[in-house]
């Protein structure tokens, strides 16, 4: 919870601001209104020679275990854009031919995931500051129980159902209700 204005330095009340619907931070002295949206996650789910590319994460949360390489957009990026930063960021790996694969709606967490399907360049890779180590695994060699997160579990889990049944390939929105959904 917000205590004190990010405007002025004031102290901050909840409520619900005049023409709005719901309760929000707003200043007391200035009266800046300090709305708090969800925030966007961007990947990528880079494959190379049949193999997928995973981080073992070195921060919290979920630190020693696998991931996507994903990460927070930034202001003044395209969501593709940010995908391709932080696979570079997090496993020093370029990517090519990105296209929107899956959208995770996480409402519990106040989070939106947005993973790209893509080409790993010529199969080069390394742990870049958040990351342990990367890996490039066989679809019988993913370590589902050592998956950091749901949408991570999930996005790879249909991915992979999609690779079998022909290259498909839909983009589709789903949601995520809690960490025991995800099945992982």
């Amino acid at each position: 919870m917000m205590h004190f204005c990010s405007a002025c330095g004031a102290g901050i009340s909840y409520r619900i601001p005049h023409g709005d619907d719901r309760e929000r931070a707003v200043c007391d002295a200035c009266n800046t209104v300090h709305y708090v949206n969800p925030r966007i996650i961007v990947g990528c789910l880079p494959e190379y020679e049949g193999h997928l590319l995973l981080c073992l994460r070195s921060i919290e949360p979920r630190k020693g275990f696998w991931t996507l390489p994903a990460g927070f957009m930034e202001n003044g990026e395209t969501t593709e854009q940010g995908a391709a930063r932080e696979t570079w960021e997090e496993a020093r790996a370029r990517v090519a031919d990105l296209a929107l694969y899956r959208v995770y709606d996480v409402p519990y967490i106040n989070q939106v995931y947005m993973f790209y399907r893509c080409t790993l360049v010529d199969g080069t890779h390394g742990a870049g500051p958040e990351s342990l180590d990367t890996r490039l695994f066989a679809p019988e060699e993913i370590p589902w129980d050592e998956l950091a997160f749901p949408s991570v579990y999930r996005a790879l889990a249909s991915y992979l159902h999609d690779r079998e049944e022909g290259d498909a390939f839909p983009v589709q929105v789903e949601t995520i209700l809690r960490r025991r959904d995800a099945g992982g």
